[in-house]
């Protein structure tokens, strides 16, 4: 053994929560009593949060003789093995290690926050503190509230919840704004489909985000904070309220905070998943305990947001990068990324990608490099598509557009949104009118109601695109959706509605041939929409190995072992598993 103590990192975000990490960790403890180490060399089993390649849990790093492993599909089966060969007898187990693909994931991103999200135990404030936690503040403390400020626009950190917004020059229009008291918000809502970047980050590191809205809090003059977050992230709501006691029992919240005069704590405030709530008006509604309602902003939340105050509300990523731009220094943080979209983002990757899970790079990198060394590409080798960026707010962007960097003003620019970095890949085999009508349904059945233009316009869209991928659009329908979405940009309340239409936006001006083949040729390019779509077996092709009729759910394939099978048309529910099944290409959709 090493005469440094090896360390056992599990991941125990979420996924590797759901995927059995809590037993893989006791498992470990158990096997590691059992075996011949001596106990100064026994090693430190902990968890730690998301590792980032979610699709490989459980996963687990075994760092030894300065060397870090990292096992992937970990179960408690497979953790006596790792213990008496790599950790007693120094032979790591090649066969369940990640190997080329988990450093391919890793080469291209830029870790700053999620780096300690997959190193320290975020229910332990003292690992925390170790890795550099709190030292921004006792820094920012020994500085004038606008020389924090100033850093903070030097940096040049932009909002990172979707619009983009300077963050710097938001804290200085609240700490200038007239009326006592001032609020520092956090948005951890979160509620856009394949997104889990903000859930992540306070799983892994909650106090890195109580540590960025105390420094902002002492900047702007603030001495309340509250956390929206939503109900359905327990963990995170968990964790977050162990780090926020602890940080009140460290002197870092509360009272005369550190021995100065600083008085500032933090409330959670728990919404009730509507994604309407992510909006700023909203939610700062909802933390009145009212209906949460978007309202117009013709003044500024930073003049008065929260029962009329001055208010500053940044997501949970914008926060957890203050204390490392205080640290470090704007210019470093600056030098990051490009000279409009400085620093990192992080994005969750989900759908049809081989390596689903969180990343973190630097603004401005490649999409082509996100999706194929990042991501892995796309499973069984199929074409990539699009992909969709923002959320529902945001727009799907093709692969015309792989080479484009990813930061604010190119994605604006290929007609999507930033929003606060989810990104759902889509491959051959998806419809693009029925991914703008489910995006679109999304936003039907989680607007707020309040203003005619979104509640009425986006249900008749959503009408609308319903119809052609039933069959029954005509050329008038595509007009009708355009001038729908214009007057809906154009005339909805708040944001959300604002960016409602853009899905559809988007796939008409990327992928217009599909909805001509669905409205002309009453046809389904991709054989998603059931009503234009029909599956026929190749019988040049068929080689009669029954896999698809073994796993047919309507028993409409008939063949003989060994022989070309056909579908029975009128038994067939078109539910796509044969097509999927099938191994030799011989199912065809039309």
């Amino acid at each position: 053994m090493s005469s440094k103590t090896p360390i056992i990192s599990i991941c125990s975000g979420l996924a590797g929560i759901m995927a059995g990490s809590n037993n893989v960790i006791d498992a470990f403890k158990d096997h590691l009593k059992a075996a011949d180490i001596k106990a100064e060399f026994i090693p430190k089993v902990h968890k730690v949060g998301c590792l980032g390649l979610c699709a490989k849990d459980v996963l687990v790093d075994v760092e030894l003789n300065g060397k870090k492993y990292t096992y992937q599909h970990v179960t408690p089966e497979m953790t006596e093995k790792i213990v008496q060969e790599h950790l007693v007898e120094g032979k790591p187990v090649e066969k369940w290690l990640t190997g080329k693909n988990y450093e391919s994931f890793h080469e291209h991103q830029h870790k700053i926050l999620l780096k300690t999200c997959g190193s320290i135990d975020p229910e332990k404030m003292d690992d925390y503190i170790k890795a550099g936690g709190y030292q921004a503040l006792k820094k920012a403390l020994d500085m004038t509230p606008q020389a924090v400020i100033d850093e903070i626009k030097v940096s040049n950190l932009r909002g990172r919840g979707g619009g983009g917004f300077p963050t710097g020059y938001k804290w200085e229009s609240c700490r200038k704004a007239e009326g006592e008291p001032k609020y520092v918000l956090c948005n951890a809502d979160e509620g856009d489909p394949g997104a889990f970047m903000d859930r992540a980050i306070l799983e892994g590191n909650p106090h890195s985000v109580i540590e960025g809205m105390t420094v902002g809090a002492y900047a702007m003059g603030s001495t309340k904070g509250y956390v929206y977050v939503r109900a359905e992230y327990p963990l995170a709501v968990g964790r977050l309220r162990m780090a926020l006691d602890a940080a009140r029992e460290g002197n870092y919240l509360g009272n005369k905070i550190l021995g100065t005069d600083f008085n500032f704590d933090i409330e959670i405030k728990l919404g009730a998943g509507a994604f309407v709530c992510g909006e700023s008006t909203a939610l700062m509604t909802s933390i009145e305990d009212k209906a949460g309602e978007p309202r117009p902003k013709y003044v500024h939340t930073t003049d008065k947001g929260v029962w009329g105050k001055p208010s500053c509300l940044n997501n949970v990523e914008t926060w957890a990068n203050v204390p490392e731009i205080i640290k470090n220094g704007a210019k470093w943080y600056a030098d990051i990324g490009t000279e409009k979209s400085t620093g990192t983002k992080i994005f969750s990757l989900a759908g049809k990608i081989n390596n689903t899970g969180i990343v973190e790079v630097p603004m401005g990198i490649p999409l082509r490099t996100i999706i194929y060394e990042i991501g892995g590409g796309i499973p069984k080798n199929k074409a990539f598509k699009a992909v969709q960026t923002g959320g529902p707010s945001g727009g799907c962007i093709p692969a015309s557009h792989l080479d484009m960097p990813v930061d604010y003003e190119s994605l604006a620019e290929a007609g999507s949104i930033m929003g606060s970095g989810g990104m759902v890949i889509m491959d051959e085999d998806t419809c693009m009118v029925d991914v703008a009508r489910f995006f679109l349904d999304f936003c039907k059945d989680e607007g707020c109601g309040q203003c005619t233009p979104c509640r009425e316009g986006v249900a008749q869209m959503v009408r609308l695109l319903t119809e052609i991928t039933e069959g029954n659009g005509t050329a008038a329908h595509i007009e009708m959706l355009e001038e729908l979405s214009d007057t809906i940009k154009a005339t909805s309340l708040c944001g959300l509605g604002k960016s409602a239409p853009n899905p559809v936006l988007s796939t008409l001006q990327y992928f217009r041939d599909e909805y001509e083949a669905h409205i002309l040729e009453k046809r389904c390019p991709a054989g998603v929409c059931k009503a234009l779509t029909t599956f026929t077996i190749d019988e040049k092709k068929c080689t009669g190995c029954t896999l698809c009729a073994r796993n047919c759910p309507a028993g409409a394939i008939f063949g003989e072992k060994k022989e070309p099978h056909f579908i029975d048309q009128d038994k067939c529910v078109k539910c796509r598993v044969c097509y999927e099944k099938c191994k030799f290409d011989a199912v065809q959709k039309g």
